[in-house]
C-alpha cells in the first residue's frame, strides 16, 4: 500500500466504493486521514461499512463541513454529461476534488528514496486502443530483464494498492481518460500515448475534450521522455508540442505502417519489421512477424511503444526482442486460446467497439467472425473496409439483426447465443481458418463484463475440442 500523505488529521470524502475507492480509503487511513465514504449503490456502502469506514451521503447539505478534499472514483461523471450531485456539492462548498491517481503521484516519493542508488521510475500509458497490452508488455520486458517492476492502474492492481517501490523499481501504469482528466498531480517519468480514436465522447463533451484528458499526462508534469504515436493528427500535434526542436530525443515518435524520418528518435513498424532510428541512423531492427503474442498491425504499434519506453530505460534491443518472443498476450485481447485441425481460435472479447474490432479483423486471414452484443452508436457501419478477411460472420446478442443489416455482401447468420455461434463457426471452419471473437459491442446484454464473455467463448471452444 502507498499511504496517502498530506491529509493526516483531516477528514477526506470518498465518492464511489469500487476497487479504487476502497483502496483510496485504506491508503488515506494509513496516512493518518479519516475517510468519509459514499456510494450511490447499497452494495458499495455495505463493503465500506464492513471495513469500518464512516458512511455519509455526500450530496446532502453540510456534509462537507470539516472535509479537506473529495476523492472521486473514475466511473463517476464529474463534468459531462453532467456532474454527480456530490461533486457539484463539493464545488459549492469550495472543496478540492481529486482522484486516486492524483493521490498516488502526490504520495509516491519518500525520504527513503534518498538512500537508493536508483530512484524508482513511473511509466504511464494512455491512448484509445492498445494501452493495456502496451502496459503489460512493458512490464513483461522489465521482468524478463530482471528489473523490479509493478503493474497497476486500469490493469493489475489499484495504484494505491501497490507495494512501496524498492531501489531501481519501475512502476508501469495504464491510465484511462477518466483517470487522467481529474488527477491533480500527474508526474510520470515516461509518458506513453498510443493512439486516439473517438470513444467516451459523452463523458468528455466531444473528441476535443477526450483528447484534452489524454494530453494532460504530458502537459501537467513534463515527463522526462514522451513516447507518442503519430498515426493520427492529435499525436502529431502532441509530439510537436513536446519537442523543443527537430532533434529533441526527449520525444520518441512511434508509428505502425509509416516510415518516420528526421533527425529525432523514432520507432516504427512496416511490413512486419520494427525499426529504431536515431539521428537519422538505424539503430536496430526486429522481425515481428513470428511473434505469436503480438499479431497484427495494432499489436505492432503496441510493440513499438513498449520498445521505445524500455529503450528509454537503457534496455538493449536484444533483451527487448527476447522478451517479445515469450510474451503470451493478454486475456481477451487477440488471445490465441487453441489450435486444432488447422483452425485457430482467438479471443478478442475486449474489442467492445468497431475500431477495436477492425484491428482484430485486419490481423488475421480467413476469419469466422463472432460478433454482436449491445451495439454502440453507428454499430459496425465503419467496418466496411475491414471485412475483406471475413469468410462468414456469426451474430449474437441484442444487436445481431442490426449488425446483419450493416454487413452488406459479407456472408452471415444470426446465431443469437455464444453457444450456438461457436458451434456454427466450428462446424463450418476449415484448415487455415481463424474463429475470432471480436464483438464490436458491449457485453451487458448477455454478460456482466467483457471478461465473462471471453471466458464463455473460451469454455465453449475448449469443451467442443475435447469431445
Amino acid at each position: 500500500m502507498i499511504p496517502v500523505r498530506g491529509y493526516a488529521g483531516h477528514k477526506v470524502a470518498i465518492l464511489g466504493l469500487g476497487r479504487s475507492g476502497l483502496a483510496a480509503a485504506r491508503a488515506l487511513l494509513a496516512g493518518g486521514a479519516t475517510p468519509v465514504c459514499w456510494d450511490d449503490g447499497a452494495e458499495g456502502r455495505a463493503r465500506a461499512e464492513a471495513e469500518g469506514f464512516e458512511i455519509a451521503d455526500l450530496s446532502r447539505p453540510g456534509t462537507y463541513e470539516g472535509v479537506a478534499a473529495l476523492i472521486v472514483s473514475p466511473g463517476i461523471p464529474h463534468l459531462y454529461p453532467q456532474p454527480n450531485r456530490a461533486i457539484a456539492a463539493a464545488w459549492d462548498a469550495g472543496i478540492p476534488v481529486d482522484n486516486d491517481i492524483g493521490l498516488f503521484f502526490a504520495s509516491l516519493g519518500t525520504e527513503e528514496w534518498m538512500s537508493f542508488d536508483q530512484p524508482p521510475r513511473v511509466i504511464a500509458v494512455t491512448g484509445s486502443n492498445g494501452k493495456s497490452t502496451t502496459a503489460a508488455l512493458i512490464h513483461h520486458i522489465l521482468r524478463h530483464a530482471g528489473r523490479p517492476t509493478q503493474l497497476a492502474g486500469n490493469i493489475g492492481r489499484g495504484v494505491l494498492d501497490i507495494d512501496p517501490p524498492v531501489d531501481g523499481e519501475v512502476i508501469v501504469l495504464e491510465l484511462s481518460s477518466y483517470q487522467t482528466d481529474l488527477a491533480r498531480a500527474l508526474t510520470p517519468d515516461i509518458s506513453v500515448f498510443t493512439n486516439l480514436t473517438p470513444d467516451h465522447l459523452d463523458r468528455h463533451g466531444g473528441l476535443g475534450g477526450y483528447f484534452a484528458a489524454k494530453r494532460r499526462l504530458f502537459a501537467e508534469g513534463a515527463p522526462d521522455r514522451a513516447v507518442i504515436g503519430v498515426d493520427e493528427t492529435e499525436g502529431r500535434f502532441l509530439a510537436n508540442q513536446m519537442a523543443q526542436g527537430p532533434g529533441d530525443d526527449r520525444v520518441i515518435r512511434i508509428s505502425s505502417g509509416q516510415k518516420l524520418g528526421g533527425p529525432g528518435w523514432s520507432v516504427f513498424a512496416r511490413k512486419g519489421f520494427l525499426s529504431e532510428y536515431r539521428k537519422a541512423r538505424q539503430m536496430a531492427s526486429i522481425d515481428l512477424r513470428e511473434i505469436r503474442g503480438l499479431p497484427g498491425a495494432h499489436n505492432h504499434q503496441n510493440a513499438c511503444a513498449a520498445y521505445a519506453a524500455t529503450r528509454s530505460l537503457g534496455l538493449s534491443p536484444k533483451t527487448i526482442e527476447s522478451a517479445f518472443h515469450d510474451f503470451a498476450g493478454l486475456p481477451h485481447r487477440s488471445q490465441l486460446i487453441a489450435e486444432a485441425n488447422g483452425v485457430s481460435y482467438v479471443n478478442d472479447s475486449k474489442a467492445t467497439n468497431a475500431d477495436s474490432a477492425a484491428q482484430a479483423l485486419r490481423a488475421f486471414k480467413r476469419i469466422r467472425w463472432i460478433a454482436g452484443g449491445l451495439g454502440k452508436d453507428g454499430g459496425i457501419a465503419s467496418l466496411t473496409d475491414a471485412l475483406a478477411n471475413v469468410t462468414k460472420a456469426y451474430l449474437i446478442g441484442h444487436s445481431a439483426r442490426d449488425f446483419a443489416l450493416q454487413l452488406g455482401g459479407t456472408p452471415h447468420q444470426i446465431s443469437e447465443t455464444m453457444e450456438q455461434a461457436v458451434a456454427d463457426a466450428m462446424a463450418d471452419a476449415e484448415p487455415g481458418d481463424t474463429v475470432l471473437l471480436a464483438p464490436a459491442a458491449a457485453s451487458f446484454d448477455q454478460y456482466p463484463d467483457f471478461e465473462k464473455r471471453g471466458e464463455h467463448f473460451t469454455a465453449e471452444v475448449t469443451a467442443r475440442l475435447e469431445t
